[in-house]
């Protein structure tokens, strides 16, 4: 079910509110078993055939949670090494079994047979949600005891399918707070406000500049040698639709929460206006960078043992990364160079000093300098993360580079370079000026302590939302979130 279609905004959240709300004049239990059924039914309604994978997974999860629970702290390590491989096997066949036997395939000139799997929505994200919980649990950080309220963490439906993934402490004791259970106006108004902002950047924004990447990456991929001007504004429209669709989707995320009146952290920071690829990942998908840094970077020693391992870490850890994202070799690469720029970034700045550093950070001109290298960057990445196969990507970067073919991809899809560029300079300044969604909610939760602003965000946030599922309906057809795919 998509936060962008009529079942979800006319049938679903209202029935799912109404029911948090009213069995909570019952007893939070039950409320909290409501909205734990109302979520295994949203997930279920898209992918009914998994919802026994995903009930299968938070039991064995919840068996080891309890396990970690009763060891002491200095014995725990062995469940949780099981249940980290429990976890990562699960992903690792769902998700990356196709893979390996065609990898394998392609590499020994075999004809095994493919293994035929279909990928389970949401599955990286609550398997990561879960890792991240058992890791807690052995550091003695937080302990679940109620399998009701554990199989809501994980299954929770704001987050489910495409993050931000999340730690136990981050949502679950405010399930303990009486407040949560009784509907709150300010609370509902900003919420209603950030989730029609979110379908505002899905609906209008990332689908409206969707058609100008496909019209250049689909044939290429194909075949076809694009025009350098066509290359480039394809790879720019991607950056802001990626961008737009992914950034719409967590804000709907934390606004649905809000109507609950639970907080979900923020996902992105204006990504796009960092100085340099270290600050650029502390804004991008902030959930998962601080996963990757906390579980993975961390744990393979992080920067404790010298530049050499520090520079070999970060490589893994990112190459891990973008492999995390899909099953395909182009998302390995496009990770590879994300590590490859985090390690030109450190060993800059180590080179230069601290100081030096901190002086250049004052000077405008390198400052827009540092900017436009960091975005040019992300922008060259993308087109590995775009493109389903090396070749595309290779003819992409081809034509990026000035080395472009007759301009025909754009004409063949009836669409106008012009328009195209119209739309990403558009997009592109709401990116770098605009205030961004975490701003404007903090500004309206502060703003709205009366009942009348209240009263006047919530229809107005009402009223967007709702012409945003109409005119997502009215469309010839409806477009999943980019992130949906991982």
């Amino acid at each position: 079910m998509l936060f962008t279609t009529v079942p979800f905004a006319l049938l679903f959240l209202p029935l799912t509110l109404l029911g948090f709300f009213a069995w909570a004049r019952v007893s939070h239990a039950a409320a909290a078993a409501w909205l734990l059924v109302a979520s295994l039914f949203f997930y279920g309604f898209w992918m009914p055939e998994f919802t026994l994978l995903l009930v299968g997974s938070i039991a064995c999860n919840f068996a080891l949670g309890l396990r970690l629970v009763r060891q002491p702290l200095g014995q725990r390590g062995r469940w949780l090494t099981a249940g980290v491989v429990f976890n990562l096997g699960l992903l690792g066949y769902f998700k990356y079994a196709n893979f390996f036997v065609s990898s394998l395939n392609s590499a020994t000139g075999w004809q095994l047979p493919g293994a035929e799997v279909v990928l389970p929505i949401g599955i990286s994200f609550y398997t990561f949600t879960q890792i991240a919980f058992l890791v807690d649990v052995s550091r003695g950080k937080v302990q679940e005891v109620n399998p009701v309220h554990y199989g809501l963490f994980v299954t929770y439906f704001p987050h489910l399918i495409a993050g931000p993934v999340l730690h136990h402490g981050q949502m679950m004791p405010q399930f303990a707070q009486d407040a949560t259970y009784r509907p709150q106006p300010r609370r509902l108004a900003v919420g209603l406000a950030i989730f029609a902002l979110g379908l505002i950047k899905k609906v209008v924004l990332a689908d409206g500049i969707a058609p100008y990447a496909d019209a250049v990456f689909t044939p290429a991929d194909a075949g076809l040698l694009p025009s350098t001007p066509e290359a480039w504004l394809a790879a720019v429209a991607y950056t802001l639709q990626l961008y737009f669709d992914f950034s719409g989707y967590s804000d709907m995320a934390i606004g649905l929460s809000l109507l609950f009146n639970v907080r979900l952290p923020f996902n992105f920071d204006s990504p796009y206006q960092a100085r340099s690829i270290s600050d650029f990942w502390r804004r991008w998908h902030i959930s998962l960078s601080t996963f990757l840094r906390d579980y993975l970077y961390i744990a393979l020693g992080g920067n404790r043992h010298g530049a050499v391992r520090r520079y070999a870490n970060l490589a893994i850890t990112m190459v891990l990364g973008g492999l995390w994202h899909g099953a395909s070799w182009t998302f390995v690469v496009w990770g590879a160079l994300h590590g490859l720029y985090l390690m030109v970034n450190h060993g800059f700045r180590a080179a230069l000093g601290e100081a030096r550093c901190a002086w250049l950070a004052t000077q405008r001109w390198f400052s827009a300098g540092s900017w436009a290298l960091t975005l040019v960057a992300v922008v060259v990445a993308w087109v590995f993360f775009r493109a389903t196969s090396f070749e595309g990507a290779g003819r992409m970067l081809t034509a990026m580079a000035g080395h472009g073919g007759s301009p025909q991809a754009l004409w063949n899809a009836g669409l106008q370079a012009s328009v195209g560029w119209l739309w990403c300079a558009v997009l592109g300044a709401l990116a770098l000026w605009a205030p961004n969604s975490n701003r404007i909610g903090q500004w309206l939760e502060a703003r709205g302590a009366g009942a009348a602003f209240a009263w006047w965000v919530g229809t107005w946030g009402l009223a967007v939302a709702l012409l945003m599922v109409l005119l997502n309906t009215v469309r010839d057809s409806v477009s999943a979130f980019i992130y949906f795919n991982f």
